[in-house]
């Protein structure tokens, strides 16, 4: 998309989203009998918005939506409107200058007084990779315990790796997410992940065999050194 004549863009959009204590990650509520959408400043912002000038809608939202990943979010906005479901997804959309930005979605259901889901709200990270290295750079310069408790760190990007199907950056970036937003420290963090993780139910036997058979010919898809 492009907007240069929207008098609702930002001005100051390339400085926000440049990683100089630009916001990474925002909230946003959507309520589903009405299918109204609340959006916090950052995420105004990283669709290159003023706060508060435009009206997120969904048309607003699919608006902006990658081409490739247009079909796939309505249907998942659909499907929460349907079952009461949260609505989460990774997915690309790009800002009103026409920049590309991947995020996730991460989110919960908002409940009435009698139990039943009447919303979705969560939060939109924005996991292009300029933002991750500016942001990891301040991360590791104000968190000595990022580089202290690198191993359990790394098993706790690992586990997000595999179930998200991120890049560890993406998955770094995920960690320090939860830190900040719970003023919980990373270390423990990670640590509570790994121990919770190990007490899941066993994987089934299917997916160990599959496993098995992956880890017992991995050697034939290493590359041969020239």
């Amino acid at each position: 998309m492009t907007g240069t004549s929207d008098p609702g863009q930002d001005p100051t959009r390339t400085e926000h989203l440049s990683g100089a204590g630009g916001p990474g990650f925002g909230t946003f509520r959507f309520w589903f009998d009405s299918q109204r959408w609340e959006w916090s400043p950052e995420v105004y912002i990283m669709h290159g918005y003023r706060p508060g000038v435009v009206e997120p809608t969904t048309e607003l939202l699919l608006a902006h939506k990658h081409p490739e990943d247009r079909d796939q979010v309505a249907e998942s906005i659909a499907r929460s409107i349907r079952e009461g479901q949260p609505f989460s997804s990774q997915h690309r959309f790009l800002d009103t200058a026409g920049d590309e930005h991947q995020v996730m979605i991460v989110s919960e259901r908002i409940l009435d007084a009698g139990g039943n889901a009447v919303g979705t709200r969560g939060y939109y990270i924005d996991l292009s990779e300029a933002i991750d290295n500016a942001e990891r750079q301040t991360l590791d310069a104000v968190v000595p315990e990022v580089v202290e408790a690198r191993a359990v760190i790394e098993q706790a990007k690992g586990v997000l790796i595999l179930m998200y199907s991120i890049t560890a950056d993406q998955a770094f970036r995920l960690l320090t997410w939860r830190s900040q937003e719970t003023g919980t420290e990373l270390r423990d963090i990670a640590e509570a992940l790994i121990a919770a993780v190990q007490k899941n139910p066993p994987t089934p036997p299917s997916s160990v065999a599959a496993f098995d058979r992956l880890l017992l010919g991995i050697h034939r898809q290493v590359p041969e050194e020239s």
